[in-house]
């Protein structure tokens, strides 16, 4: 699989934060990304690239594939909601939910064809309640195909 920067989110981007909604990473431009997937299903892939914890209790964090008119994709609740995963317990390693360890895969879809339409510009939301997230990094893109899709450590492909 040839992976594209233009469909592609986030790189390791930071989900840190407090309670809220926050744009993570880059937005993708359909003005730009025409055609997106040419007929072809196409697949968001969020992974976790470094484990996403809390610093105390433990919370939850919900991650949404969202459009909007604006590259500054809104997060009062305005955006285009496309795709909700379900709500993910970040704590610690022992205590999370095993997909917000390092390496784990919290979303792995089919980018839905019904429902809403989409705007101009795609975008990830990271939905984040209870308590503030201390540190955690994910990488988000879309792709034909999920299933040859792999992730290498750095530097070791």
């Amino acid at each position: 699989m040839i992976h594209d920067k233009r469909t592609e989110f986030a790189d390791a981007v930071s989900v840190a934060g407090s309670a809220g909604t926050a744009l993570i990473g880059s937005q993708i431009d359909s003005e730009v990304v025409r055609d997106l997937g040419n007929g072809k299903t196409v697949f968001l892939v969020i992974t976790v690239d470094t484990e996403i914890i809390t610093g105390g209790s433990a919370g939850t964090i919900q991650f949404q594939l969202v459009s909007d008119a604006s590259a500054s994709i809104a997060v009062d609740g305005s955006a285009t909601v496309h795709y909700a995963s379900r709500l993910f317990v970040t704590d610690d390693a022992a205590a999370n939910d095993a997909e917000m360890n390092a390496g784990g895969v919290p979303v792995c879809v089919a980018l839905p064809r019904q429902g809403p339409a989409y705007e101009r510009y795609l975008g990830i939301l990271a939905v984040i309640a209870t308590t503030t997230v201390t540190a955690g990094k994910i990488n988000a893109f879309l792709t034909l195909d999920p299933y040859g899709w792999k992730a290498y450590p750095d530097a070791s492909n």
